[in-house]
């Protein structure tokens, strides 16, 4: 079972390989390499993770930096207070995360985020962990949704750190868990909604094991709040592949729990004789709106 087109093709130097060290190909930002040298001054470790590397891996432009570190926020408070002289939050304290801002000489901002290792623990009932911090950057790796987001770039010696096989799922176009699926999607709900997301955004495909426990799971979507399910809906409407997400969302099962007026549209006949139900009619006049809306550059 595979939704999404996986057609996407990538340029990757990392695809067979667990940690490696980045010497070219691939642009850092200085902003990375500025803080890791701070933070090495300080004994503590950091890496890029997340988004911001798997976008570099695809030459794709990150605009938030996300870091995560073996120092706790009292320690390297002082570090990004000095670092980011444009501005600081601290909204996430409770979860080991602290952010800043600095405006580069040409006016562009830079926002970072830095997260203390973590190690969480999840209430069943609920989506919200209870936050434990962690010892190592692997541990803390195990914990994100799927692997192509469960990567890191040690900084500022620019080690490239794979233990889940990030890299080659993302060459592959493939979405798949760094543990297993159904412990990931009952400690995380939402991730389920992520992967359709992913599906619409990226064109990737969700791998075997992952989509079934998807189609298995996806009445846990209901301990969601209904504004983080609309978050990522309209995220997935927003992107390049909407038909591609809304496919997937119907054939996991999640539409008949957050949107089951969608998937009813698959026992009406089209009228006019042309698609085999009204889903696939709108799923054309969708694709064929989208198309009068985009030109050359994108929508």
């Amino acid at each position: 079972m595979h939704w999404g087109n996986g057609m996407l093709e990538y340029r990757l130097i990392f695809a067979e390989r667990v940690s490696v060290r980045v010497t070219e190909n691939f642009e850092v930002w200085p902003e990375a390499i500025e803080l890791g040298r701070l933070f090495a001054e300080r004994h503590y470790e950091l890496a890029l993770v997340g988004g911001p590397v798997r976008d570099m891996l695809l030459h794709r432009v990150s605009h938030d930096l996300d870091f995560c570190t073996s120092a706790r926020p009292e320690e390297f408070e002082p570090i990004l207070r000095r670092w980011g002289h444009d501005g600081f939050w601290d909204m996430g304290r409770k979860f080991g995360t602290l952010g800043a801002m600095r405006r580069r000489a040409d006016g562009t901002e830079v926002k970072v985020e830095i997260t203390t290792y973590r190690s969480d623990v999840y209430d069943p009932d609920s989506r919200k962990p209870e936050v434990q911090y962690g010892d190592t950057l692997e541990g803390d790796l195990s914990r994100r949704d799927f692997t192509v987001n469960a990567m890191a770039l040690r900084v500022p010696d620019l080690e490239f750190v794979d233990p889940f096989g990030g890299a080659s799922d993302l060459a592959k176009g493939v979405l798949r868990t760094p543990v297993d699926p159904r412990q990931s999607f009952d400690d995380d709900p939402l991730r389920m909604m992520r992967a359709v997301r992913f599906v619409a955004q990226l064109g990737f495909s969700i791998e075997a094991n992952t989509a079934e426990a998807i189609v298995d799971m996806a009445d846990r979507l209901d301990i969601v709040s209904a504004e983080r399910i609309r978050d990522e809906i309209t995220k997935m409407l927003l992107s390049d592949r909407p038909r591609k997400g809304l496919e997937a969302l119907v054939e996991s099962g999640i539409a008949q729990r957050v949107l089951p007026e969608i998937p009813a549209l698959q026992l009406e006949i089209d009228e006019h004789h042309r698609h085999k139900d009204v889903f696939e009619h709108t799923m054309m006049v969708l694709e064929r709106a989208i198309a009068l809306e985009t030109d050359q550059e994108g929508p």
